[in-house]
């Protein structure tokens, strides 16, 4: 029994121990379990904002390593204590119930020595055992106290290792989330810097082009603006400026009834644009309409803004009669070299419907007189159903098909510009 004791000794000196560095693991357990918090509210912060920088990011990731790091040392000390408390308790709990068999039987053999010398008789010896029984009563009920004292603490110790496992192991995976948010952001910022770049060159191409179609557009309008001028050359003042109106109030007034001056509406040949020019004289500024009532809102208009005037031609007014042509090679209709959409056939039916082209005024006296028409030649030379002759050179500087064909080219390219 005397061996015994030291051991006991020892053994608790060293559960106490082992107690005591097991508390203190709790302890710094409890701290990095607010470290955790603190990581994780930092991550949250990261993953709600996403615009902390990359400053914050590397810090975040330091401390997550650090942290990781940590975590694994304090579970390998864990373990290790743990391991040593549990051999500590059986080598203490052994060496107790060692201990108590041996007093047991020291008590027993003290007993049977001294039970005769002890005791003068029977009820000295009952009231002696009876203290003693109420004594070992107290003292087992004391240890089963103790007992599920130290059990309760162990199950309490078990439950906060089993959370701070949870805790290391959530803190890890938020670890390995951040250091995966954080890739994805560099990568994330690469690519946008990647296509930030692609789009500062488009913008500089797009700048290049669009100074290119605002130089091209430019000259494209100062060329409109110089075929309208020979147009208006060509005519009178107030015709030159109601004809320049005349886009205005039609957009002004949504009139879709206005199609145009008779130029705008017809294409001929090289070949027959002289003699076409001379039979249609001023007629190619008149204003093809459809109604009677829509060139009324354009005349109005012209006279409370003072911008010119137009002759007008409105579809629904017009009722040419119609003409007999001869049938033969050296009398050309001349309605039949135009090319025009068929809903003005009347408007050019007024103007070009008794006109014939002829080789020769010669041949073209006779046909006029005998049929009433007016014959012209290619020069431009004519000669009327009364017999009278008009001719002489043509110009070509002044032409105004020629104006006409420039405008209407003019005005094309600005649109397919714009």
């Amino acid at each position: 029994m005397g061996d015994i004791e030291p051991e006991i000794r020892a053994a608790k000196q060293a559960l106490e121990l082992l107690r005591i560095e097991r508390e203190q693991l709790a302890a710094e357990a409890e701290d990095y379990a607010r470290a955790r918090a603190q990581t994780e509210s930092a991550i949250q912060d990261l993953e709600q904002g996403r615009s902390s920088g990359r400053d914050s990011i590397t810090e975040l990731r330091r401390t997550v390593d650090s942290l990781a790091r940590d975590i694994r040392t304090r579970e390998n000390e864990l373990l290790r204590v743990e391991s040593q408390y549990t051999k500590a308790l059986a080598v203490e709990t052994k060496l107790r119930e060692q201990f108590e068999v041996a007093d047991q039987q020291r008590k027993s053999l003290l007993q049977k020595q001294g039970r005769s010398s002890h005791f003068g008789n029977k009820a000295q010896r009952d009231a002696w055992l009876a203290n003693e029984i109420a004594q070992l009563g107290e003292s087992i009920q004391q240890q089963r106290v103790q007992y599920e004292a130290a059990e309760k603490e162990h199950a309490d110790l078990q439950a906060r290792l089993v959370i701070i496992s949870q805790s290391i192991a959530e803190t890890r995976a938020r670890a390995d989330n951040s250091v995966q948010l954080s890739a994805e952001m560099q990568a994330r910022e690469i690519q946008l810097k990647e296509d930030k770049d692609a789009k500062i060159s488009q913008r500089k191409g797009l700048w290049r082009k669009e100074a290119r179609f605002e130089t091209e557009n430019s000259d494209l309008r100062e060329e409109l603006k110089r075929a309208e001028r020979a147009i208006g050359s060509t005519v009178d003042r107030s015709t030159s400026e109601g004809l320049q109106a005349l886009s205005a109030i039609r957009d002004e007034l949504g009139l879709s009834g206005i199609y145009g001056p008779l130029f705008e509406l017809f294409e001929v040949d090289e070949t027959y644009r002289t003699c076409v020019e001379t039979i249609a004289g001023a007629s190619l500024f008149h204003i093809v309409v459809d109604t009677d009532e829509t060139a009324t809102k354009v005349l109005n208009e012209l006279n409370r803004q003072k911008l010119g005037r137009l002759t007008f031609m409105p579809l629904n007014r017009l009722h040419p009669s119609p003409a007999t042509y001869p049938g033969a090679s050296d009398a050309i209709p001349m309605i039949e070299r135009l090319r025009f959409n068929r809903r003005y056939q009347r408007a050019f039916q007024q103007i070009f419907g008794k006109t014939i082209i002829c080789p020769s005024l010669d041949v073209g006296g006779n046909y006029a007189r005998s049929l009433g028409l007016t014959a012209v030649t290619l020069e431009g030379d004519k000669v009327d159903r009364r017999g009278e002759l008009m001719g002489g050179f043509v110009s070509r500087k002044g032409s105004r098909l020629e104006a006409a064909k420039a405008l209407v080219q003019a005005r094309a390219r600005v649109q397919v510009a714009e």
